[in-house]
């Protein structure tokens, strides 16, 4: 804390005024032990041009003084600088200029001088946490006029990309910052299944899609999405995320921010992002992507196929954290598009499906080793970590809109049919169908493949356990088909299942 408070202390400079240079030496032992950054004259003309010169936060100084009194030189100072702070000491306090004076001059306070210095600093103190204060107002105010000169720029009619650029061009007057970028959404017109993503960096960030997608890791990945989903600000090591949300409250896009100091910034940023976020849904509304179509569909096909093509990097990587579980995800899948095809679901809802179980389990991607290979029962704090991961995948895949509808398989298919399944205890129909599904392919998998903590389950047993699941972990509609469509017809399936699996993509 002691540390902390003589860092703030640094920050502002203070200069001492005494004609005495006995009161200038222990005030400067005083006030450098506390960590305040001091310079001291005994001149007054002298403070007065050191003033004029430099910037100094606070002014400490003798009120009876020569050739002129402290007063007077307050007086030459107010000329040129209403802003700075003053302490005017007194060595009597009936010697002390009238009430009028120091209201006059806009001295701040005034302390009789005395071998001790308590008094003193704590009246330093209270008078720099005073200057702060005003330091923040002040950004504020001004942080407030740059986003009114900035937002008639955001607001032209112009293409797409220039707004995107123009924002975080902006974004750099508000912090000391060279790298951000914009993931958001564009719509054509008001249809939801015409809602794309498109980006724009600045910095280190303005660089091609693949490029820009190799850097994407996964807790980078998770907080973006868990901003979108959540609609609220994420602050990181370093870097903050705003949600950009539209007027109808939707959650269109976020903007990425890196800087080393963001604490005083973070509303002005959050009023700037909702100004951008405003301008964009203006800029959509009218249309104005039209005139960049091809560009931005061609764009946005890129950005899909990176980013799945990264997700699909992470999904392998967690396969290989353990060799028992190889494979997994492509039987969940198979299985999966099987039980959807017997309830003649669309090609939009195979293709979920399909998708869903290649990625349900992607939040396992920062998941310890030693938790997914323990061959012992996990203790209940392991078996919380392995709870989260359907929370983190569905982050992860809700860092981009293109992945909205397949987000509820991933974050549901650990509910159970009875309500006491995680992350959200949903029951019954509560839980998405397509969910129901992945969870029983989910089970059969494991029950069928040799895992860390037991062998694998012959068939009758499998079916026993799914029976017994009906109604309780399972939907007894889901189990039923699923015995039929997949339990029954195993042995034949299982030469199928050893092709390679292509994910579909579906546009």
């Amino acid at each position: 804390m002691r540390l902390k408070k003589k860092e703030i202390s640094s920050e502002y400079k203070i200069l001492v005024l005494d004609d005495e240079i006995g009161i200038i030496d222990s005030l400067s032992v005083v006030l450098q032990r506390n960590g305040y950054n001091f310079d001291g004259v005994t001149s007054p003309m002298l403070a007065i041009e050191k003033i004029r010169n430099e910037h100094f936060d606070l002014l400490i100084l003798d009120y009876m003084m020569s050739p002129i009194n402290g007063d007077k030189v307050v007086e030459q100072l107010r000329e040129f600088n209403d802003e700075l702070y003053i302490l005017l000491l007194t060595g009597h306090k009936d010697m002390a200029p009238p009430l009028e004076t120091i209201r006059a001059l806009d001295i701040q306070g005034y302390c009789e001088k005395n071998d001790r210095f308590d008094q003193l600093i704590l009246l330093i103190e209270s008078a720099i946490k005073s200057i702060k204060q005003l330091h923040t107002i002040r950004k504020f105010k001004d942080g407030l006029n740059k986003i009114l000169e900035a937002v008639p720029k955001i607001y032209q009619l112009q293409p797409i990309g220039g707004i995107l650029e123009d924002i975080l061009v902006e974004i750099m007057f508000f912090v000391n910052s060279k790298n951000a970028f914009i993931l958001v959404d564009s719509t054509g017109n008001l249809k939801e299944d015409m809602q794309n993503s498109i980006f724009k960096g600045i910095g280190e960030y303005n660089k091609s899609i693949e490029e820009f997608m190799s850097m994407l890791d996964p807790v980078l990945m998770e907080h973006i999405g868990y901003a979108r989903t959540t609609k609220q600000m994420v602050k990181m090591d370093g870097a903050v995320i705003f949600p950009l949300i539209n007027e109808f409250k939707q959650t269109i896009g976020i903007i990425y921010i890196e800087s080393s100091d963001l604490d005083d910034d973070i509303k002005l940023l959050e009023i700037y992002s909702n100004q951008a976020a405003s301008a964009l849904s203006n800029a959509f509304l009218h249309s104005l992507v039209n005139t960049k179509n091809e560009e931005l569909n061609r764009t946005y096909i890129e950005l899909k196929k990176t980013y799945l093509d990264t997700i699909e990097a992470l999904r392998l990587t967690v396969d290989a954290k353990d060799e028992y579980t190889c494979g997994h995800s492509d039987r969940v899948a198979y299985f999966s598009k099987k039980i959807g095809q017997a309830l003649n679901l669309s090609k939009e809802e195979l293709d979920l499906l399909s998708i869903g179980g290649i990625f349900h389990d992607i939040g396992k991607i920062s998941t310890a080793d030693d938790i997914l290979r323990k061959s012992d029962k996990l203790n209940q704090a392991e078996y919380d970590i392995i709870k989260q991961h359907p929370l983190r995948g569905a982050h992860i895949l809700s860092a981009l809109s293109m992945f909205r509808d397949v987000v509820p398989l991933v974050k549901y298919h650990h509910e159970w049919y009875d309500g006491s399944g995680y992350p959200e205890e949903l029951e019954g129909e509560e839980i998405p169908l397509l969910a129901r599904i992945l969870s029983v392919s989910d089970a059969f998998d494991a029950m069928t493949t040799n895992r860390h903590y037991r062998s694998k389950l012959d068939l009758a047993h499998t079916r026993e356990q799914l029976i017994n699941g009906a109604g309780t972990q399972f939907d007894p509609m889901i189990v039923d088909l699923f015995i039929k469509e997949v339990v029954d017809c195993f042995p034949e399936i299982k030469e199928e299942i050893k092709d390679t699996y292509t994910l579909p993509i579906h546009n």
